[in-house]
């Protein structure tokens, strides 16, 4: 999840850093300590499904498994070793690594990394934990993908990333002592001050380096150090504990300051009268399965609410599921491709189709001025008994037609 994360906020500080009309909705920024890599999460490759309009394949179905990404290519094969020629110069594996390959019937087969040596030739000299002979179809020129890289998933399971605010601190002298100045990248001040006897520094380059180092350290706060200016006379003496001191009152005093610039969002106010629901009856479809639900839709109007498919109300065949995602479509039986094909439009039939699991079957139902596909199904007696038992204790009652 960190890792999806990170990459989007990448991608939006891209986009901030494009377009100054626009703003951040938080105070800070992000940092991380690995390089975010959306491949590196499990994923079953990828299509833009409906986004660009319906095309030949909109699926991957190379594998349900994850198979990673194409690294380089098996050069040759040892006793109990495989050679490997990698697609980058610098890419590095490691011991614990996961690497996978298509075998000859395009199924994933699985090849983890007991060791991993770099040879001379720039090549990768890999022991896996399984014999060789248990790696079906694996032959020179065989394309190989890592769908784990242990390093970087090491590097995960630590501390990778944290947000702070900028803040600008400028430290200053007065007439009895010194005084700290904090400026965030929001634009909140604050201004604290102590005393001080000031005597020279003996090392005026330590001293110095020392109070800027002193400053900086804003460990486990809110706040990163953007810029630490010193505008004194000469560098002083100062004992680290006082400076240490007057640091944390002044990181204290701008936490105070933004705490009370704080200003929250007040609540809206409900649109009166409620704004009606552009239909008077809602189905199944709807998925109504609580009586909030139920009162929700009821003060914008709908009329007639049937129970969601969960409340088990619905006792013959009903669509489980509607997709664009046609099968009809896939195997070419579409009467749109068929369509002015002599011969071919008005002879085939590509129903019935059903989805078979196991024992259960689930008829598949066309509705092709929409183009949608409805995966039909009714209720298993098993799970209306289960379903009878809970009315028992919890009773719920529905109306499917106007009372």
């Amino acid at each position: 999840m960190k890792n999806i994360t990170a990459h989007y906020r990448l991608l939006l500080d891209e986009i901030l850093a494009e377009r100054p009309e626009l703003a951040r909705a938080s105070s800070g920024h992000s940092s991380f300590s690995f390089t975010p890599e959306p491949a590196q999460n499990f994923n079953r490759d990828a299509s833009d499904y409906f986004v660009n309009g319906r095309k030949e394949d909109i699926g991957a179905f190379d594998s349900p498994k994850n198979p990673g990404r194409v690294i380089g290519f098996v050069h040759k094969i040892n006793k109990d070793s495989v050679e490997l020629e990698m697609n980058e110069a610098e890419a590095m594996l490691h011991n614990g690594d996961g690497l996978c390959y298509f075998d000859l019937h395009k199924e994933l087969v699985g090849m983890a990394i007991n060791t991993a040596e770099k040879l001379p030739s720039g090549r990768w000299k890999v022991v896996p934990k399984d014999p060789l002979a248990e790696l079906r179809h694996l032959k020179v020129g065989t394309e190989i993908n890592r769908n784990r890289d242990m390093d970087w998933v090491r590097g995960l399971e630590k501390k990778s990333a944290e947000r702070r605010i900028d803040v600008r601190l400028n430290l200053e002298e007065t007439a009895d002592g010194l005084a700290l100045s904090l400026s965030d990248s929001d634009g909140y001040c604050a201004r604290v001050a102590m005393p001080l006897n000031k005597e020279p520094a003996k090392d005026t380059a330590r001293a110095e380096a020392s109070l800027r180092e002193n400053l900086g350290k804003l460990g486990t706060t809110i706040f990163a150090p953007l810029e630490i200016e010193l505008n004194l006379s000469q560098p002083w003496f100062v004992p680290a504990s006082s400076i240490n001191n007057l640091r944390r009152e002044g990181i204290e005093a701008l936490e105070a300051v933004r705490k009370n610039a704080l200003q929250r969002l007040p609540r809206a106010k409900p649109v009166e009268p409620p704004v009606p629901y552009p239909a008077e009856t809602l189905s199944y479809l709807a998925n109504v399965f609580n009586h909030k639900a139920h009162d929700f839709y009821a003060k914008h109007g709908v009329k007639v609410i049937e129970a969601a498919f969960e409340a088990y109300e619905e006792e013959g065949e009903v669509s489980l599921m509607i997709t664009k995602h046609c099968v009809r479509y896939s195997l070419s039986l579409c009467p749109k491709q068929t369509k002015g094909v002599t011969g071919v439009h008005g002879t085939i039939k590509a129903e019935p189709l059903v989805l078979i699991n196991g024992t259960e079957k689930l008829k598949l139902v066309f509705d092709c001025k929409p183009c949608e596909m409805h995966v039909v199904g009714k209720l298993k007696r098993n799970v209306v008994q289960q379903r009878a038992r809970e009315i028992k204790t919890v009773p719920m009652k529905f109306y499917s037609a106007r009372p």
